[in-house]
């Protein structure tokens, strides 16, 4: 039954685990800084190495490190779209996140002493509108390079001959 499970679906599994991992660290007022976030990682990088391993043992003895890399690819795609799609939803039904972050850039401004309360005005404005989109690139970018870096490693891990 689980050499069933396409790399997709498995990457549509492991997102939804982590999307529970994050719901669960928000919802119970969890510091952001808690070591549970790292559940998340360990939940990506799980999913990234039961689509290797089950793609190991159905594929028999010709093993190629571009054949399981692709696997693993199908894998961290999926996780990676809906993360984004996630991250685009939950951050745009919270604007408090980018009010709070908005603040903590106008305290630092200010500080700085180097723009007039109109440029900082202006600046506030940008980031605040700025705020989501910036955060979906940035996990985007995130996820790919962890899922390429655990898919690349895992598949030479896999492919290696004995």
């Amino acid at each position: 039954m689980l050499n069933k499970i396409t790399p997709a679906l498995k990457g549509l599994i492991t997102a939804l685990s982590m999307i529970v991992v994050i719901l669960g660290i928000y919802y119970t007022s969890s510091p952001e800084d808690t070591i549970w976030q790292y559940l998340v990682y360990i939940f990506y990088g799980l999913g990234i190495t039961w689509t290797l391993l089950v793609y190991r043992r159905s594929s028999g003895s010709a093993l190629k490190f571009g054949n399981v890399f692709n696997q693993g690819f199908r894998c961290f795609i999926v996780v990676t779209l809906v993360m984004a799609i996630f991250y685009g939803l939950f951050n745009y039904q919270h604007p408090e996140f980018a009010d709070e972050i908005a603040n903590t850039y106008k305290e630092e401004l200010v500080k700085k002493n180097d723009k007039t309360p109109v440029e900082i005005d202006n600046e506030m404005a940008t980031f605040k509108k700025q705020y989501t989109l910036k955060l979906v690139s940035a996990a985007i970018f995130g996820y790919l390079i962890v899922g390429a870096g655990i898919t690349a490693v895992g598949s030479a891990i896999v492919t290696r001959r004995k």
